[in-house]
């Protein structure tokens, strides 16, 4: 009868203390993980990317040929992706902070799609030989990846997107002659602006 009762007992023990805290710490964890919005974005090194794309812009002028025009602008993609995940690298050790927690997994993986959409639809354009369509198609796209990813950041990221958004509608309903200037407003200054406001509010 006492063996029954110390059985009994023993399954209606209520969890222990250290097992409840350990719970609770996890589930506030993945909470606050849930919650996060992810702050490395850099900002300064949206400015470095804003400037090169301004003498990319200026050197784009320079050529005459569409194929010439859109192999400097590819390059300058090219560069401004190093910068970018250089500079993010930078402010997540400086934070101390990973580049794999959750908010950033799912900044990455909205903002990817509208990018990878930009990838192909340049590929349909180029064998079409529609080289004006280029500007407000990649400022367009661009926007949207930004205001995509931004979602899970600091409010100026979205807003960013939208401006891009802006003049990239713009540019596919003007004349070829304003795409450039419209590139380099996008991509020159816009990121120059937003990337200082960035520094300034968000840590670098």
């Amino acid at each position: 009868m006492m063996n029954l009762r110390l059985i009994q007992t023993e399954q209606e023990a209520p969890p222990s203390l250290h097992g409840r805290a350990i719970d609770n710490l996890q589930f506030i964890r993945e909470t606050m993980e849930r919650a996060a919005h992810f702050t490395m974005v850099p900002g300064w090194g949206m400015v470095v990317t804003g400037a090169t794309a301004l003498c990319a812009s200026y050197i784009a002028t320079q050529h005459t040929t569409p194929r010439s025009w859109m192999l400097v602008w590819l390059v300058e993609a090219c560069l401004s992706l190093l910068i970018a995940g250089v500079a993010m690298w930078r402010k997540a050790s400086r934070a101390g902070e990973a580049l794999l927690s959750k908010p950033a997994r799912k900044f990455a993986l909205s903002h990817t799609p509208p990018l990878v959409a930009g990838a192909l639809l340049t590929i349909v354009l180029l064998r079409a030989r529609s080289y004006e369509q280029l500007p407000g198609m990649w400022l367009l796209l661009y926007g949207a990846a930004v205001v995509c990813g931004g979602a899970f950041s600091v409010r100026a990221v979205p807003t960013m997107g939208v401006c891009f958004m802006l003049l990239g509608a713009v540019a596919l309903f003007t004349p070829a002659m304003f795409g450039a200037w419209l590139m380099a407003a996008g991509f020159g200054c816009l990121h120059i602006g937003f990337g200082i406001y960035i520094a300034r509010k968000h840590g670098g």
